[in-house]
């Protein structure tokens, strides 16, 4: 698939068909999310993944059970209260595989550079045929000390992105783009006139 094809069909998808994803296949998606660009080539990563169905919906159960006991303790708002507190939701969707993307926490630009491993891997998935779909609302609850301990995540890491990945039960279009377009500035924000970075800036790009 071509790669622009890759990032305009990706989806986020939320039902999943009962096929397992296999070992071989995540250690292709784990191979392409460490070859992503990185600070000083630091790779201040660690990927964990876990591929039981029924393991990863009792995670699911449990966090969504801790982040609505301790909604006031987590940065969610309003919207994501009464998303938990539906009957019908599933925090990892019945997902049949679950990646943990986890920065050094010592590691200057380790978030950022962990997210960029997480977009490598959610686009080599849609370039194999399968959906992935960032969870980032369980996260307070996987970065709880007793819960790191239990999954053996180390102390000095943080889990940046939770990914719950499968094949689509159905095959679904993508949205329209909502692309607000490039407009032009003359002026950059934050330089001065007639100053050496707003000549080399000339004139800045921004959507």
């Amino acid at each position: 698939m071509e790669f622009m094809d890759v990032v305009r069909q990706r989806l986020c998808i939320r039902e999943y068909a009962g096929l397992p994803v296999d070992e071989a296949t995540m250690n292709r998606l784990v191979s392409a999310a460490e070859d992503a660009p990185c600070a000083a080539n630091l790779r201040p990563w660690a990927i964990g993944m876990l591929l039981d169905r029924a393991r990863i919906e009792s995670y699911g159960q449990r966090a969504q059970k801790w982040l609505l006991n301790h909604f006031a303790q987590v940065s969610h708002d309003v919207a994501a209260r009464q998303m938990l507190e539906d009957e019908d939701y599933s925090m990892f969707q019945n997902a049949p595989a679950l990646t943990l993307i986890m920065a050094r926490a010592s590691d200057a630009q380790s978030i950022e550079d962990c997210c960029l491993a997480a977009e490598n891997f959610i686009l080599a998935a849609q370039d194999l045929g399968l959906q992935a779909l960032w969870t980032g609302i369980c996260r307070p609850w996987l970065n709880h000390p007793a819960v790191k301990k239990e999954l053996g995540i180390p102390k000095s890491f943080q889990v940046i992105a939770p990914i719950v990945l499968g094949y689509p039960a159905t095959a679904q279009a993508p949205a329209a783009s909502k692309s607000r377009g490039v407009k032009m500035a003359d002026d950059p924000v934050g330089a001065k006139r007639g100053s050496t970075s707003a000549a080399s800036l000339g004139r800045l790009a921004y959507s």
